[in-house]
């Protein structure tokens, strides 16, 4: 199942990020029962049974939030909340809509501004 997942979120940023950040390697992985966009090893895009999730800036998570546009991301019903991302409830199935694809780009440009994560040592 979650190769169904990896398939449909290599096909979306391939189309979505196409000619954009010359420079920043971007890869599609299996992420537990779904798959996740990293951009330069920094996770930014999940897209899973619940739906597609972006980590966002706090002013465009609150804009989206308020508008209702979309909803606060758990993975499980009784799950906490990830705070730095928002969940498109539909994933990817308005893939010709331009701001979902505006708000892609802008996960991706956000995490580049984050510290890379740590490796932890074996």
């Amino acid at each position: 199942m979650a190769k169904e997942y990896l398939d449909k979120l290599s096909a979306f940023i391939d189309k979505t990020m196409a000619d954009c950040l010359d420079g920043v390697q971007l890869e599609c992985r299996h992420f537990f029962s779904g798959a996740a966009l990293y951009a330069d090893d920094r996770i930014c895009i999940s897209l899973t049974p619940v739906g597609l999730a972006l980590k966002l800036p706090e002013e465009t998570r609150n804009r989206l939030l308020t508008n209702k546009i979309v909803v606060p991301l758990k993975y499980f019903p009784n799950g906490p909340i990830k705070k730095d991302y928002v969940l498109f409830p539909d994933g990817i199935r308005n893939t010709g809509n331009e701001d979902l694809d505006k708000y892609v780009k802008e996960s991706v440009e956000y995490v580049l501004t984050l510290p890379k994560p740590k490796r932890k040592k074996k």
